[in-house]
């Protein structure tokens, strides 16, 4: 089958790869290359860097507009788009007389944006997953030709989720391939009713409140895991939670109290505990709490100071 991937964020490269192998790509649209790292060199998008290396001879198109390349991508003459974290809206216009299909990560209606894992974690849902979908004027709210789901660990954190969701989807996206290829495949429209937004997330939504219930402080810190990632003070000195579960209920010291050092037990509101798993100190890499606790001499009664908005 001719194939046009379109493309930018790591999310996308376990499929395209697979299409890479096994279909004729006869074409990758990613964004731009941008300026990064400190001598602000131009660098091509993931996608960008892996088509190049690993799809040898097929075109990369980087538009500014994806509109203002629209001749040369249908002069590729494929049979279906792919559509994976892109991060351009594709106009109505370009996808007259296509099929155009978009990988999406949550069980579709709920969790409709671009932070959909994120929220899924944050919101303390037992399971997430991927849904294949057709591409459609409002954001991800196309056709639905096919859905898989994965339960959420109590210390899954958003990048875990990210990792294993993006391999998985593979096999999902090229599923809906062979059946419109077969002539069976069949979308369903999503219940509106049901439908929930994911926004895009930032630096001002890296906090968590240990006065709310530990629950919702684990959501926090997992579901923002590796970012923006949930900044705190100890001592003074910023420290980044990057891992946590529930802890036993019953803690009566005030919020954000170390109950327990070596277990990273703190207290969280209602008499919950959090138990701290993985942190990363400022400048340095992360480590398992009880790294820390071993290099800091962390004591009970000590406090992590977190925020509010």
């Amino acid at each position: 089958m001719r194939l046009v991937f379109f493309g930018s964020s790591p999310f996308g490269l376990p499929t395209l790869e697979r299409l890479c192998a096994e279909h004729a790509l006869v074409g990758v649209v990613t964004q731009p290359d941008r300026p990064s790292g400190r001598e602000r060199r131009l660098s091509p998008t993931p996608v960008g860097e892996f088509a190049s290396r690993t799809c040898p001879g097929v075109p990369i198109a980087k538009p500014q507009r994806v509109r203002d390349a629209a001749g040369e991508i249908r002069g590729w003459n494929a049979d279906a788009w792919v559509v994976i974290a892109y991060g351009q809206k594709l106009p109505r216009t370009l996808l007259e007389g296509v099929f155009a299909i978009n990988l999406h990560a949550s069980l579709l209606p709920r969790w409709r944006g671009a932070a959909p894992i994120h929220a899924a974690v944050m919101a303390g849902d037992g399971e997430t997953g991927n849904s294949v979908i057709a591409l459609a004027d409002r954001m991800d709210a196309g056709e639905v030709f096919a859905r898989e789901g994965e339960e959420i660990g109590p210390a899954q954190t958003t990048g875990d989720l990210h990792d294993l969701l993006a391999v998985r989807g593979a096999a999902l996206v090229e599923g809906v391939l062979d059946a419109w290829a077969r002539g069976g495949a069949k979308g369903e429209a999503q219940d509106e009713s049901r439908a929930t937004l994911a926004p895009k997330l930032s630096s001002a939504d890296a906090w968590v409140d240990f006065s709310a219930p530990a629950r919702k402080c684990r959501g926090s810190i997992n579901g923002l895991s590796p970012a923006p990632g949930v900044r705190v003070q100890f001592r003074g000195a910023g420290l980044k939670l990057l891992r946590a579960t529930e802890g036993p209920s019953g803690a009566v010291d005030a919020p954000g109290t170390v109950v327990d050092a070596r277990d990273g037990l703190i207290a969280c509101g209602e008499g919950t505990t959090l138990r701290l798993l993985e942190v990363q100190p400022a400048d340095r890499r992360a480590m398992a709490w009880g790294a820390f606790v071993a290099g800091h001499r962390v004591e009970r009664g000590e406090t992590i100071v977190g925020g509010t908005p």
